[in-house]
């Protein structure tokens, strides 16, 4: 019942109130990316949601555009701007992302949209994180994000549907909270970037 319904319901009204109530900030986060950005504030990018389907996410840019005659990775942190540094320090970078939860792409919680190149890299286990929406937080983001391994971060994916309930958002959401506060978690120095995942090992 609460899978089927409620979870939804719940989404649909917290993204409503968190996008009422954050609008002066958001606003004020465009206004400031639009003149350090060249004038694009916004980041969208395929990504897979519920039974794989693919959706635009939006953040706020934090990056500077790849140069394809780049060696460096394409999550280097060397492309983070100083505008972007302090929207990715409070985790602001994620608060359009309420926009794809209003939309019905995706979650306040659930397993974290990963990118759609790794789609055919999924044994079947892994698969089972696209039985639910994904999420803006979830069981892997508030049990280490960037610190765990690509095994440990699809296994708490999994646990996560397996035993997802609202008591288990409830914990995630005021886990998640404390985190921000904390900021704790959030991507400051290269060592904590996540590699790109290569899949299985054979």
């Amino acid at each position: 019942m609460y899978s089927a319904f409620f979870k939804h319901f719940l989404d649909f009204l917290i993204s409503v109130i968190g996008l009422v109530v954050l609008s002066p900030l958001i606003l004020i986060i465009i206004i400031i990316l639009i003149f350090t950005n060249n004038g694009k504030p916004f980041f969208l990018q395929s990504r897979p949601g519920k039974h794989g389907k693919l959706f635009k996410i939006i953040k706020f840019k934090t990056m500077r555009d790849l140069n394809p005659n780049a060696k460096n990775e394409v999550h280097s942190l060397t492309r983070v701007t100083k505008a972007g540094a302090f929207i990715r320090k409070y985790s602001l970078d994620e608060v359009l992302q309420l926009v794809n939860v209003l939309k019905g792409d995706m979650s306040i919680i659930g397993p974290r949209p990963l990118l759609v190149e790794y789609l055919p890299l999924y044994d079947d286990v892994q698969k089972t994180r696209h039985h639910v929406r994904p999420g803006i937080t979830g069981w892997a983001q508030v049990k280490g994000r960037n610190a765990l391994s690509w095994d440990q971060k699809f296994e708490y994916d999994v646990w996560y549907v397996k035993n997802l309930s609202f008591s288990l958002d409830i914990k995630i959401f005021f886990l998640t909270v404390l985190k921000v506060i904390k900021k704790d978690g959030v991507n400051t120095n290269e060592n904590m970037t996540m590699p790109t995942w290569k899949g299985n090992k054979v």
